[in-house]
């Protein structure tokens, strides 16, 4: 794997610990009630996206090591390009359940 590689995983990883970070101890009524909150999750979801579009042109067999590759990207898409119709709900389950694999896979990658 490249170094920019890695570079862009390293960011991804900080956008996860940013997300576990701002969300620890929250209450979901508590998450959807806060727009200031929200912002902040979804746009290190952004990131994360981003970063891994980025990983996976510098180091094609990205898919394999994170087979959720490409819904993380679609993630990132959704979020920019369907502003308008964000579902809270998603965006905190997948925050609870789906990013903490992710973060692992993450820096198992990076050791």
């Amino acid at each position: 794997m490249t170094d920019q590689a890695k570079k862009y995983l390293g960011h991804a990883l900080k956008a996860a610990e940013i997300i576990f970070q701002v969300l620890e101890g929250v209450l979901k009524e508590s998450y959807f009630n806060d727009l200031n909150l929200r912002c902040t999750v979804e746009r290190h979801f952004e990131i994360i996206g981003e970063a891994l579009k980025r990983a996976s042109q510098e180091h094609a067999e990205l898919e394999i090591d994170i087979p959720e590759l490409w819904e993380v990207i679609g993630l990132r898409n959704r979020i920019i390009h369907g502003y308008d119709v964000i579902d809270d709900e998603m965006i905190w389950d997948i925050a609870q359940v789906s990013l903490p694999p992710l973060a692992q896979r993450l820096r198992k990658l990076l050791d």
